[in-house]
């Protein structure tokens, strides 16, 4: 299980990364409008706050200080920076996959979010991260394409 979620993260984070790289303006990563409250610059950074906490330091120990609010709430952060973060990300999440086995998938994640199984186990909260990030790039791909102009 641990390939085949290392080929699924690292495929589908590269599809968020050729997104965030395909606004041909930087200031449309970060256009909203009517109902469209997260930008696709906001989402990008809540997906690397979230890989971050989630893997890296749950699972990596590689200690990250999230601010989730600000993942929400930041505007105008280049396009560089953006990158460079999901980067980081989906590096993290490739190393920190690449030390588990089965025995520490099937333990008790070291964070219980809230509503989320009693006793939740890091197999099962792992999968849910995936989804997770693929929920947002669905976003993110919809947000460009509503907001580049084809002409």
């Amino acid at each position: 299980m641990i390939s085949e979620l290392t080929l699924l993260f690292n495929r589908d984070l590269n599809r968020v990364i050729a997104d965030i790289r395909a606004y041909p303006d930087e200031d449309q990563l970060w256009q909203v409008a009517g109902q469209i409250n997260n930008s696709a610059g906001n989402l990008a950074l809540h997906l690397v706050g979230n890989l971050s906490q989630f893997v890296g330091d749950d699972l990596g120990e590689h200690p990250f200080a999230r601010d989730r609010e600000a993942e929400f709430t930041r505007r105008n952060v280049p396009r560089a920076e953006l990158l460079s973060g999901l980067e980081r990300a989906r590096e993290l999440v490739e190393q920190t996959l690449a030390t588990l086995d089965d025995a520490r998938l099937d333990r008790i994640h070291p964070r219980q979010p809230p509503g989320f199984p009693p006793a939740m186990t890091s197999r099962f909260f792992l999968i849910h991260l995936y989804g997770h990030l693929n929920y947002h790039l669905g976003q993110i791909n919809y947000h460009r394409r509503l907001t580049v102009s084809d002409d």
